[in-house]
C-alpha cells in the first residue's frame, strides 16, 4: 500500500464484544490504519455523533459501520435519526449486520444507508469484507469533508 494513503475516522456501532474484537483484529490483520472508535448502543452512537456529554470532544467520523440489532435504540432508528440530521446525513453508513432478512435490506436502503453488508461468521471471510469496505471507502470513493 502506498505511504500517502489517507487515514479516515471510522465509528463502529456494535454491541457484541466478539464482533468488536473481530473488527479490531480485521483492521490490524489488514493493516488498516484508520482510527476505529467503538460505541455499543444506538443512544451512545447519537451522543457521540452529536458531541454530547462525554463525547463533547469526539471527532466526526468519515464512515460509520452500523449494526442493526442494538440495545436502547436499534440501528434502524439510529440510521433514521442520522439521515434526518442536516449536519450528519452526509456521513456514509455501512450497515454491517448478521441479518439477511430482505425487509432489513430494503428498510436500511430506504433510510439511506450507503451499503448493506451481511457479516460473515467465518473470520477469514470477515477479514476480506472489512478489507473491501476499507478499500472502497478509502481508495475508491471521495468522502465529504467535515
Amino acid at each position: 500500500m502506498p505511504n500517502d494513503r489517507k487515514t479516515i475516522d471510522v465509528l463502529l456501532v456494535e454491541d457484541d464484544p466478539g464482533d468488536v474484537l473481530m473488527t479490531q483484529e480485521a483492521f490490524e490483520y489488514n493493516k488498516v490504519h484508520n482510527r476505529l472508535t467503538v460505541v455499543s448502543d444506538g443512544v451512545s452512537a447519537l451522543a457521540y455523533l452529536r458531541k454530547e456529554g462525554e463525547h463533547a470532544d469526539a471527532t466526526t467520523p468519515d464512515l460509520i459501520l452500523l449494526d442493526l440489532n442494538l440495545p436502547r435504540m436499534d440501528g434502524r432508528e439510529v440510521l433514521q435519526e442520522l439521515k434526518a440530521d442536516e449536519l450528519l446525513r452526509t456521513i456514509p453508513v455501512v450497515v454491517l449486520t448478521t441479518s439477511e432478512a430482505e425487509e432489513d435490506v430494503v428498510r436500511s436502503y430506504s433510510l439511506h444507508a450507503n451499503a448493506y453488508v451481511t457479516k460473515p461468521v467465518d473470520f477469514d471471510a470477515f477479514i476480506r469484507v472489512v478489507r473491501q469496505i476499507d478499500e472502497f471507502f478509502v481508495e475508491v470513493v471521495r468522502l465529504p469533508s467535515h
